[in-house]
Parts: C-alpha cells; sequence; structure tokens
C-alpha cells in the first residue's frame, strides 16, 4: 500500500532570516527572525491559509526552536504564536529571554 501522506520540509533560509515550512515543495509558511547579540528574536509566523488545520505551525515553529538551541542562540520569542507554543513545550525554558523594550526596538527597526 502506497504512503500517501504529503513531504513536510523545515528548512532554514539565511539570506531571507526566516525558517520555511514546505509541503511537497510548495512553501506553506514561515517564521521571521532577528539575530542578536545570542539571540534569535522569532517576530512574525506565517501559515498560508490553504495549510492552516495541520499542525504545521507547530512543527515550523518546533524545528526553528531545536536549531536555534543547538546553535546556541537564546530565544526571544516576540511572535505571539512562538510565546504561545513556548507554554505549551517546556523543552526550551531555560533557553528563553524576555522580549524587552530594546529588543522591540530592534525589531521595529528591522521591518519597518
Amino acid at each position: 500500500m502506497a504512503d500517501d501522506s504529503p513531504e513536510v520540509a523545515v528548512t532554514r533560509s539565511t539570506d531571507r532570516d526566516r525558517y520555511e515550512i514546505t509541503v511537497d515543495g510548495r512553501e506553506a509558511g514561515h517564521v521571521s527572525y532577528l539575530d542578536r547579540a545570542g539571540q534569535r528574536v522569532f517576530h512574525h509566523t506565517e501559515i498560508d491559509e490553504e495549510f492552516g488545520g495541520r499542525g504545521l505551525g507547530s512543527s515550523l515553529i518546533g524545528h526553528a526552536l531545536a536549531d536555534t538551541g543547538a546553535a546556541g542562540f537564546r530565544i526571544v520569542p516576540v511572535c505571539p504564536f512562538v510565546a504561545r507554543y513556548l507554554e505549551r513545550h517546556h523543552d526550551f525554558d531555560d533557553l528563553v529571554d524576555q522580549v524587552t523594550p530594546d529588543v522591540m526596538a530592534a525589531v521595529r527597526e528591522r521591518t519597518g
């Protein structure tokens, strides 16, 4: 019997400062970040409507946070989706830094 499950992949796009999730080769969403002073600041997550309700956002965030920890960065959850993920998954508690006014200023400077 053939496996009809879609192929889901998460990759880091260093030139775009984001992690992207694809389903059968089609981009389904991304989480954008800003690296600063040993921190990876996650400031925006987006999953295309067509791919909503499949748990792809959680898969994307889980992969991005694991990769961030493995790279030696601290996690700063500006994005509400990332913050909610961290409230429910405690694997990264020792890597999370608070969102500060300085962090928010850096995000505003980057995103306009």
